[in-house]
């Protein structure tokens, strides 16, 4: 199959439903070979014993393609190496690792359990981490054994760890410590020839349906037939992209994606201040503050925020 990314070897995790499943399809349709990552989750993260990873992988090879099915925990140690060798064993190398896979465990700060906090934490921040970790370690070797890949890193953070999310502070957090992880890695990967970059998507999947009435109204499919904007189609074609090879130029950055909308969030960087050129009088920093606060951009609000 030809292709933007044609011939290359391609992990998503969390592939098995939703927009992860939608990347899986795309990267194949684009004549990638792919590893199918899902361990059939809940949403919850609890196991169903179901393998929607197996209908993923029977799509892309009715349709021509070529895909393989991994079912291993991404944050497991052992696990991840294990899906980063599946590619490596069945396609002969990785190109493309893109870490999707994550669920919720929604509560209000005030409620939340240790436990809530942990596994959410664990399965979206430490999965991104065990997965990068694995991957890079396989390029740095065949860089330094003079067969550098164009390799490339596609995380997932969100508009909560952005901009925050009310009842949703594991979440929120892990999806911040996944956006600067990105920019982490975009510049201790470089000198191999790798990019990484992230996408906070926007899209109808099982977490945002069953995330209370207002937004399954939100995330409903047009009944007139216009343009579905929470399609979570709609988020793979940039994914793709940024896993080819065309995208060698674009390193450490975050875009936004909705419906057929793409923008690139700036994150943390120095706005408006005021030196003194000696100690400050905390008597003295109201009206600094408050000046400094007034030629600053208005943050952006926290979703569910009054």
């Amino acid at each position: 199959m030809s292709g933007i990314v044609a011939g290359r070897v391609v992990i998503v995790t969390g592939a098995g439903r939703g927009i992860g499943r939608e990347h899986a399809l795309a990267f194949a349709r684009e004549g990638a070979k792919v590893v199918v990552n899902d361990i059939g989750a809940g949403l919850d993260g609890t196991a169903t014993g179901e393998s929607p990873a197996e209908q993923v992988v029977a799509e892309i090879v009715a349709a021509g393609g070529q895909a393989v099915v991994n079912g291993d925990d991404v944050a497991d140690w052992a696990g991840a190496q294990n899906v980063v060798n599946t590619a490596i064993e069945e396609f002969g190398g990785l190109d493309v690792l893109v870490n999707n896979a994550g669920f919720l465990r929604d509560k209000m700060l005030v409620m939340m359990s240790e436990e809530d906090w942990d596994n959410v934490i664990r399965v979206h921040l430490k999965g991104h981490f065990a997965m990068l970790r694995h991957a890079a370690a396989y390029w740095r070797a065949e860089s330094k054994a003079g067969r550098a890949r164009a390799a490339r890193v596609v995380n997932t953070s969100s508009g909560a760890g952005l901009y925050g999310s009310v009842g949703q502070g594991n979440y929120s957090a892990a999806k911040a410590a996944i956006a600067e992880l990105t920019i982490q890695a975009a510049a201790e990967m470089a000198g191999y020839g790798v990019t990484v970059n992230a996408i906070a998507p926007s899209a109808r999947t099982r977490m945002t349906t069953g995330s209370g009435d207002a937004m399954a109204a939100q995330m409903a499919v047009p009944e007139d037939g216009s343009f579905d904007t929470m399609d979570p189609a709609n988020v793979s074609p940039l994914v793709v992209w940024l896993g080819s090879e065309e995208s060698a130029q674009v390193s450490g950055r975050v875009f936004e994606v909705e419906g057929g909308t793409i923008s690139v969030s700036d994150g943390w960087q120095r706005s408006i201040k005021r030196d003194k050129g000696s100690r400050w009088d905390p008597a003295e920093l109201g009206p600094v503050v408050k000046d400094i606060l007034e030629q600053a951009p208005t943050p952006m609000p926290v979703y569910g925020a009054r």
